[in-house]
């Protein structure tokens, strides 16, 4: 077994070979060739740059490259095209005819790879397939001290799976050469959160109980499961969101200040959040959350399926498009503060947003005006991406009666610089050797530890999903899990 050594500083002039496994793939197409091209625009890849994608199909490299032109071109937006760009960014893909699972060695790659590369390997492929690539890897010889995986999620679908992953992949690669990657971590808005909280002192004494009296966490999809309804199903919405993007932001939230910005130093603080998150027993489960599977509606202004009516959707599936709970994190900082999630598909619209609100005061000087408002501090990560304070202001006129009112940072308008998208950030980020916007392997198993009896518990109850219109914000079993705490979700 080839053991992973730690790895040496990129030299900048190296040449680099980005391979990518999966690469006529869905994810390959709509994602990252285009987050490479935006990369290749802004003179952000070293000189000497490769492309290597592999697939099973049997493509020479112009069939290749008409296949890249008929799915991947569409998803780049058409102020960002540019055709003599376009054709020189095409001249660095290359293709190799590379059936994982078939091949006896990697031989054809090792081939095609030169030597003395920085290789980074992207296995946008089923997590079953990351052990045999990653010891065909090393067999082909490959895999050194300079090489970086990146891993699709996602990783495992228990805390037993991800270990198993994860020491697998650990056998030939150093953890410092591990890129588990979340793409939320490479909004803009997200990272922005780290300065908003750390580099601004008005708000860190107030970030904490009991100034602050909920906080909220929702990604909400319009799309249904459509293509994916077969890996879906075996997944659902705990897994596919709850486990990673979620909790991701969460740590996020409610981390300590760290010591620095080195990434250990970020990640060590996000660790200690899931450490803290309490566990919930059964009668927690029962009561802090709630299923959803959505029903046929109206989604767009036209009907759409429901669930069960998708296809490659088994009848009578359990699996849940919707979940919303209630969580606390036992420290001194969040002592009693709820914190709500809640992701699903088939809602209203797409919407990724962090609530933060803030406790009442403590008398009310304006009798019958504070009752259902608060303080709150939006931070909207997508479609738009905006920071707005939402506080109170009087309204015009005798009295002194009061109304919300926002104070907006559009994030968009305030700044002229590009603002790139997550997977175009967090490639640059592989290619330069920054790990801050990754997961660590005890965080990734960190996380699934206080997932799995959430799951294991829903399996025990045996409770169908609540269903819920498509279209609409979800089951009303979820507004009443913060009707009960005197919250409402904010739209």
């Amino acid at each position: 077994m080839t053991q992973p050594t730690q790895p040496t500083p990129q030299d900048s002039d190296l040449p680099l070979d980005m391979i990518i496994f999966g690469g006529v793939g869905d994810l390959a197409m709509r994602k990252l060739l285009p987050a490479l091209y935006m990369a290749y625009l802004h003179g952000n890849l070293p000189s000497a740059t490769r492309i290597l994608s592999t697939g099973r199909q049997d493509y020479d490299r112009q069939a290749y490259l008409d296949h890249v032109e008929t799915n991947s071109r569409g998803f780049i937006a058409e102020a960002n095209f540019n055709a003599k760009t376009w054709d020189g960014f095409l001249q660095l893909l290359e293709y190799v005819k590379l059936d994982v699972q078939a091949a006896p060695a990697f031989d054809a790659l090792a081939q095609a790879s030169r030597d003395g590369a920085q290789r980074v390997f992207y296995l946008s492929t089923a997590p079953s397939l990351f052990t045999t690539i990653c010891e065909k890897l090393a067999a082909a010889g490959l895999v050194d001290a300079r090489a970086r995986v990146v891993l699709e999620k996602p990783l495992g679908q228990d805390l037993a799976s991800a270990v198993e992953i994860n020491e697998a992949v650990g056998a030939h690669f150093a953890e410092s050469q591990i890129y588990r990657i979340d793409h939320y971590l490479g909004k803009e808005t997200v990272q922005n959160l780290m300065v908003l909280r750390f580099g601004n002192s008005i708000l860190e004494p107030l970030w904490r109980a009991p100034n602050i009296s909920s906080v909220q966490i929702t990604v909400a999809e319009e799309v249904g499961v459509g293509s994916r309804a077969g890996f879906y199903d075996g997944t659902g919405a705990m897994r596919d969101m709850v486990q990673n993007h979620l909790l991701q932001l969460l740590c996020i939230v409610a981390m300590e200040p760290p010591t620095s910005l080195a990434p250990d130093a970020v990640r060590d603080e996000k660790l200690k959040v899931l450490h803290s998150l309490r566990r919930m027993g059964l009668a927690d489960i029962a009561r802090d959350t709630v299923r959803g599977q959505y029903k046929h509606g109206a989604s767009g202004n036209q009907e759409v399926p429901g669930y069960l009516e998708e296809k490659n959707v088994p009848a009578g599936s359990k699996t849940e498009t919707f979940v919303a709970l209630r969580a606390y994190v036992d420290t001194w900082r969040w002592s009693k503060v709820p914190f709500y999630l809640r992701t699903g598909k088939r809602m209203t619209r797409q919407s990724s947003k962090i609530v933060i609100e803030f406790a009442n005061p403590p008398f009310p000087l304006f009798p019958g005006s504070q009752e259902g408002v608060a303080n709150r501090l939006v931070i909207e990560l997508q479609p738009e991406e905006a920071i707005k304070l939402q506080i109170m202001a009087k309204q015009p006129g005798s009295g002194m009666e009061m109304q919300q009112v926002a104070l907006n940072l559009d994030l968009q308008s305030a700044f002229q610089q590009r603002r790139a998208e997550a997977y175009e950030r967090l490639l640059i980020d592989v290619v330069r050797g920054r790990l801050t916007h990754f997961m660590r392997r005890d965080e990734l198993e960190a996380a699934w530890a206080w997932a799995d009896p959430i799951i294991e518990g829903w399996k025990t109850l045996d409770e169908k999903p609540h269903g819920y219109a498509a279209g609409s914000w979800g089951p009303a079993e979820s507004f009443a899990l913060l009707a009960r705490d005197g919250f409402s979700w904010v739209e």
